[in-house]
């Protein structure tokens, strides 16, 4: 599989960068405890599995019915990139991550679940994200390809998530007395996704 290494540290890179999803592992991980804010980001991984299927059975058919439409879907990718990271580039930073009550794990666990699946902007996100490193010419089908970026995806989300689970107190200290690093995560997030998005577009 082409440019697996681009592709792992652009998706820690997203992971990383402030979001709401990393931002309720850590408000879990403060309000309950570490095993809480895991189990939470143990959720959010999950959800992956359902846009990544969504991407893939999406990007194969469409690569099947025109080939043309698929490379329009890259270009409009690379385009969406871009605008993603000028809109990191502009932000503020990290917002304070807000006390909730407690719940059972397993409820933590479904939210988080359900939560990340019905976030329609993590469905577009993938459609544009994972096509740019598939190679449609390449040894395996465009949906493997698809399924095993997904998984990277999913794998880095589960340890980014649970290290912000796991010292999600010390992390949420830390980062109320230091604004401002959330502002150079977005930074590093933004100029990450303008190269990415560059790249893609000059690609023969």
């Amino acid at each position: 599989m082409p440019n697996l290494l681009l592709f792992l540290a652009a998706s820690v890179a997203i992971t990383v960068a402030p979001g709401p999803d990393n931002l309720q592992v850590l408000a879990r991980g403060i309000s309950q405890g570490r095993l809480a804010g895991v189990v939470a980001a143990l959720g959010f991984a999950c959800g992956v599995i359902f846009h990544t299927t969504l991407a893939a059975l999406g990007v194969a058919a469409l690569l099947r019915s025109s080939p043309v439409a698929f490379e329009a879907v890259k270009l409009a990718g690379a385009a969406y990139l871009v605008w993603i990271g000028i809109k990191a580039l502009r932000s503020q930073g990290l917002a304070t991550a807000h006390e909730r009550p407690s719940q059972p794990l397993s409820t933590v666990f479904r939210q988080s679940v359900i939560g990340n699946m019905l976030n329609p902007k993590v469905t577009l996100f993938f459609i544009v994200f994972l096509p740019q490193f598939v190679d449609p010419h390449g040894a395996q089908s465009v949906m493997l390809q698809m399924f095993e970026l997904g998984g990277v995806f999913m794998l880095q989300t589960v340890v980014v998530f649970s290290l912000f689970g796991i010292g999600a107190g010390i992390i949420g200290v830390w980062l109320k007395r230091r604004p401002r690093v959330g502002v150079w995560l977005d930074r590093l997030a933004g100029v990450t996704f303008i190269a990415l998005g560059i790249r893609v577009a000059l690609r023969d």
